[in-house]
């Protein structure tokens, strides 16, 4: 925008002073008309050097970068995207209101938004995120929530060498595909269930036998193959390894094998509604087991309206609110800590939405947070410059420990952050979760075995 310059009052006195004076016509008044058209011509010099100052200085100051994203304000995936841009935008604004990110030439940067409703369709996303990257002319590029978008909008975020920070997408296929400018926010798809097996050689190094149960889905199927894989490394028996069709009702059959296989440990699941009667039949059904784990359902508030049934089921999240992650634990670590504390997040997130945030809101926090320290720490807004600061990144934040792979075969793939493991436990007659796992953002000890 360009700027009008502005005439002092003084200058404006010799300027009519001047044509007044050379324009009498008189001899007398050439030499008055000299001098006056000289003092004009220098108090013009003067302004016009002032306004170039004030306009290097503004050019100095601030300036803005473009973050371009979708959002499925239709479709199927709404509620888990809306939250997320909810912790998306309440970063953005608190960093405007802070001043901007510091730069290496001392211009602070803040951020202005440019996104679409991508109606949870993958065609539709690959389109929008098109014109993000050549008509808006984004800097930086968020992902839409699902692996499945996520995976579509980093096509394009490579294809026009766009830094994309993606959210809300666990897959872990997305990072072997050779892509260089695609960094993940979340624990992949492949470590969803490891920390579950890691708590379980914690609370019970005699514990054996597993049996996974798992949903005929893409991601429930990749989890547990993973979750078997690294069973086995550690030496456990896999007695069940079994997928059941969604929609399934009745999981008697399941449990009869279950029994027969007496496992120490369940792990699996699917999503919230087939999650949900499992563990209600498990618990009809009195199954003797040490540990219940399960995907999706377990996190969510309204599983204790299982009542007795929730009781010490556990379940992977990306983040809890009960979730301790502080400067004083990264310090004692010896780790560094950026951002606000998993207490001032929530504290903040509540004050501008009035509800507790879901790790889906604290994805999208995350998210910015994440570009703006590789901002920081690139001291500058290249984008080369910014992907090497997100290579080299090692920090603690209030989502836990960020850091990203840098090797050809996963580069962007998440290897620091761990899923939080909750459990519902009973305190003063009430069903509450508790952080379990890991250890450093516990909350209460483990309930093991179930009772």
């Amino acid at each position: 925008m360009k700027r009008k310059l502005s005439i002092p009052f003084t200058l404006l006195m010799i300027l009519l002073l001047a044509a007044a004076v050379t324009g009498c016509g008189q001899p007398a008044g050439e030499e008055a008309a000299a001098n006056v058209q000289e003092a004009a011509e220098e108090a013009v010099e003067e302004v016009a050097e002032e306004g170039a100052g004030e306009e290097a200085e503004t050019a100095a100051g601030t300036t803005e970068a473009v973050i371009g994203f979708t959002a499925s304000q239709t479709g199927n995936l709404t509620v888990e995207s809306t939250n997320q841009i909810n912790g998306l935008n309440l970063c953005m604004a608190q960093i405007e209101e802070a001043g901007g990110i510091p730069l290496a030439d001392g211009t602070r940067v803040t951020f202005s938004s440019v996104y679409y409703d991508d109606e949870s369709n993958t065609d539709r996303v690959q389109e929008l995120y098109t014109r993000l990257a050549t008509e808006d002319n984004a800097d930086f590029l968020i992902s839409p929530y699902s692996s499945g978008l996520a995976d579509a909008a980093a096509v394009i975020s490579e294809q026009y060498g766009k830094v994309m920070i993606t959210t809300g997408a666990a897959s872990d296929t997305t990072y072997q595909k050779g892509f260089s400018n695609v960094f993940q926010a979340y624990t992949p798809a492949s470590r969803y269930l490891t920390g579950a097996l890691d708590l379980l050689g914690v609370e019970d190094p005699d514990a054996r036998k597993i049996a996974i149960i798992y949903e005929n889905t893409q991601f429930s199927t990749d989890v547990a193959a993973a979750a078997q894989a690294y069973a086995q490394e550690l030496g456990y028996e896999i007695v069940l390894y079994e997928g059941y069709d969604t929609n399934t009702t009745d999981f008697a059959p399941f449990i009869n094998r279950i029994v027969d296989s007496a496992p120490d440990a369940i792990l699996g699941g699917g999503h919230f509604q087939d999650g949900s009667t499992f563990v209600k039949q498990l618990h009809e059904k009195n199954v003797d087991v040490k540990m219940v784990v399960l995907l999706v359902a377990p996190p969510e508030p309204s599983f204790a309206e299982l009542g007795e049934a929730a009781i010490g089921v556990i379940g992977p999240s990306q983040w809890e609110p009960q979730a301790d992650f502080n400067p004083e634990a990264a310090s004692e670590a010896g780790m560094e800590f950026y951002g606000p504390s998993s207490g001032e997040f929530t504290e903040m997130f509540v004050a501008e939405y009035g509800e507790d945030p879901s790790y889906h809101a604290a994805g999208g926090y995350v998210a910015c947070l994440l570009l703006q320290k590789a901002i920081e720490d690139a001291g500058s807004l290249d984008s080369s410059a910014v992907r090497d600061a997100l290579d080299a990144m090692d920090v603690v934040t209030f989502f836990g420990h960020m850091q990203f792979d840098t090797s050809p075969e996963n580069h962007g793939l998440q290897t620091g952050h761990s899923m939080v493991y909750i459990q519902w436990q009973e305190k003063d007659g009430e069903l509450v979760k508790e952080v379990v796992w890991p250890a450093e953002g516990a909350t209460a000890e483990t309930l093991y075995p179930l009772p």
